[in-house]
């Protein structure tokens, strides 16, 4: 398959998952590419939050795992608040709450859905595996997002993986309170609406990302979707998120990914903190093109360089 034709999947891939489209299953794909006759795979589409375990085998499930939600927990749920009363307590009712492991998947493709889900704490990827065998990550879940409202709207199998990358706390709300909501709730709707309308935006921005070569730009526009106000109000300007997570994000390398903070620090965009990252001008991570290797060509150069390596270094907090 040729690059155009590649991106276009890709972005059907995008398009299809959060807008229309019915979706195939894993199954169903992988037996059709190896050419056998997909009418007679047998697919049985079962809860992913009701069947996935841990990376540890003697884990319990998440489903035997999970529980009522705190107060702490519930501020956390920037969409309770919109509810009247009578529609927050049954939402406050059927919420559940499960804490995830590092590397842990919460859902994957084909199974079907039975939550929609937010990140109460935590970090997790958005990612789907080809039939190479080559993982494609969409994008990353910071604090205060949720995510899988097209695929709750629909009701079809997930088309994409959701992993913890390091430990997280993670909500669901059950899919038939989700549509429940939908019927009676007007401010729920607009929440949606807006998710829905911001998660288009997001991913036309991830098929540009896709396609440039500038890491410091990569980065700098996949930090950029990572503080999305709307998206994940729970950041603020501060994301505490480290190299090698970064770089799992971006598609770099750690080494490279640390060479573009402090390209990006140089620039006045960023500020490099221990354990994150702090946004001094977010419109320049959408909008400005940085030039590769710039903050080499200016005075001071072999010093800066070299001082804001090491401080990105010690500063963004490893794994």
């Amino acid at each position: 398959m040729g690059c155009g034709s590649h991106a276009q999947a890709y972005f059907q891939t995008l398009m299809h998952k959060h807008i229309g489209c019915s979706a195939l299953s894993t199954v169903k794909d992988l037996h059709t590419s190896l050419g056998e006759n997909p009418m007679g795979v047998q697919v049985q589409n079962r809860p992913c939050s009701r069947t996935m375990r841990s990376s540890s085998p003697s884990s319990s499930t998440l489903h035997q795992r999970r529980r009522g939600p705190t107060p702490h927990e519930l501020d956390g749920i920037p969409w309770l608040r919109l509810l009247q009363p009578a529609e927050r307590e049954r939402a406050v009712a059927d919420l559940q709450v499960v804490e995830v492991e590092t590397g842990e998947l919460i859902c994957t493709m084909g199974r079907a859905v039975t939550y929609w889900m937010g990140l109460i704490e935590g970090l997790l990827k958005m990612s789907a595996d080809n039939a190479q065998g080559l993982t494609m990550t969409f994008t990353g879940v910071p604090p205060g997002g949720w995510f899988g409202e097209g695929t709750a709207l629909k009701r079809e199998p997930y088309r994409y993986n959701i992993q913890a990358l390091r430990k997280s706390v993670v909500a669901g709300l059950p899919v038939d309170t989700f549509h429940w909501l939908l019927d009676h709730s007007i401010g729920f709707n607009r929440f949606v609406m807006n998710q829905l309308n911001e998660r288009l935006g997001q991913f036309i921005a991830a098929r540009e990302i896709d396609r440039l070569n500038n890491p410091e730009v990569r980065v700098a526009r996949s930090l950029a979707a990572l503080f999305n106000p709307v998206l994940y109000p729970g950041v603020g300007l501060v994301l505490r998120i480290t190299q090698q997570e970064l770089a799992y994000l971006v598609g770099l390398s750690r080494q490279r990914v640390n060479e573009a903070l402090a390209a990006l620090e140089a620039e006045g965009v960023i500020q490099v903190e221990y354990g994150g990252l702090r946004v001094l001008d977010l419109t320049a991570l959408r909008n400005r093109v940085f030039e590769p290797g710039r903050q080499v060509l200016k005075p001071r150069t072999e010093q800066v360089h070299k001082g804001q390596v090491s401080a990105g270094e010690s500063a963004v907090a490893r794994q």
